[in-house]
């Protein structure tokens, strides 16, 4: 899907047009299946649902708008490194928002390893202009614009997680919302950067010119094909996020991003100098291990279950000899440091007393509670 974009916005004036084609197309895929049975979704927009989206929306549209823009002032090799800081900032975005447990020392070494792959890519990168085709340069123009997209798509990610909730968990009723949703607050956007001009010269052009699709043509062309893509990634992307966690999908995007990156070099011809070649080798270095990590850490923590769940049986033994001690309301005494953790058994609960195992009660101060045998010993079957 980059290697396509970039060959439509080589050409064109409207990069923030041609996602409103891509959105409208996506919102078009999304009817179409929905008339097909093959997803159900609400049709009729709900309301409180709109006005409760408008955080994941806001971030969806400046997002993608960077991403676009990002990718039509650097080469396509490059795109991916100056979106290299995805994944530290969804590690401590994360952190922040969703309280997730305190990384690791070896999660931490795998995020400075990607950050160091990008200040790499930034400051060692020396081509002016890798493709004669593109007409761009890997100007700070694009590195902004994608420290840009890796903030928003950072955040973008927890916002879904939130988000998911507004419409009971439905991954591909979040997606259709998404879309349609970006697609109508994209509109006067568009008007306000100033695209009108463009978008008339767009329409005025013919499709084919000299025997070579024009730049209508590759408009058409691109947004029919990402446009197909992207909604099958925007299901994909919310999918992935609700199944695993937003890191666990960042890291999967940032790699597959990097690889498609790579296309760049035999699609358009892009140089790769040794400083954008050695950002991209540790930044997948830095990825990979970050997966080998987390992977360990997930074995690690199913381990510790598993014993937990092997001794929970060895904690509750019915033979030993207790003493239940009652106040004379009825109610289980608690004395600091002598009750240990008691069990339900049914209607009434009890607690176990080492320290009282023996000890002599006086009978006046005790009320027998009504406690039935098989509440102790378990129920007949």
């Amino acid at each position: 899907m980059i290697i396509v974009n970039k060959w439509v916005l080589i050409k064109t004036t409207t990069p923030l047009f041609f996602l409103l084609a891509q959105l409208l197309i996506a919102v078009l895929m999304f009817v179409l299946t929905s008339a097909l049975g093959l997803f159900k979704i609400t049709l009729q927009l709900n309301w409180d649902v709109c006005t409760g989206l408008w955080p994941m929306i806001a971030l969806n549209v400046i997002g993608l708008s960077a991403n676009n823009y990002c990718l039509k002032y650097v080469d396509a090799s490059f795109y991916q490194i100056a979106r290299g800081l995805i994944l530290p900032l969804t590690v401590i975005l994360s952190l922040i928002f969703l309280k997730a447990s305190r990384p690791s020392i070896r999660v931490l070494a795998a995020c400075a390893v990607v950050t160091a792959g990008f200040f790499v890519g930034v400051f060692l990168d020396g081509a002016p202009n890798s493709s004669p085709n593109a007409g761009t340069t890997t100007s700070m123009l694009g590195i902004v614009f994608g420290l840009v997209s890796s903030l928003t798509t950072a955040s973008h990610a927890i916002v879904i997680k939130r988000s998911l909730t507004l419409v009971n968990g439905d991954a591909i009723e979040l997606a259709w919302y998404s879309n349609v949703l970006s697609s109508i607050v994209l509109i006067p956007i568009i008007w306000l950067v100033g695209e009108s001009k463009g978008i008339i010269e767009l329409a005025t052009s013919p499709i084919y010119a000299d025997g070579e699709l024009s730049i209508l043509g590759r408009f058409l062309w691109g947004s029919l094909v990402t446009g197909m893509v992207g909604w099958l990634l925007s299901i994909a992307g919310v999918l992935s996020i609700k199944i695993t966690s937003p890191i666990t999908h960042m890291i999967s995007s940032a790699v597959r991003g990097i690889l498609q990156s790579a296309m760049g070099v035999w699609v358009f011809g892009d140089i790769i100098t040794t400083g954008r070649g050695t950002s991209i080798l540790v930044i997948l270095t830095g990825s990979m291990y970050y997966t080998w990590v987390k992977n360990e850490e997930v074995l690690q923590q199913r381990e510790r279950e598993q014993q937990r769940q092997g001794q929970a049986p060895l904690v509750r033994q019915p033979e030993e000899a207790s003493a239940l001690v009652f106040d004379a309301g009825g109610r289980e005494s608690r004395e600091d440091g002598d009750i240990e953790r008691g069990y339900d058994l049914g209607e009434s609960r009890h607690r176990r007393s080492r320290s009282n195992v023996g000890a002599a009660i006086p009978l006046e101060e005790v009320r027998t509670p009504d406690i039935r045998t098989e509440h102790l010993f378990g129920r007949e079957k």
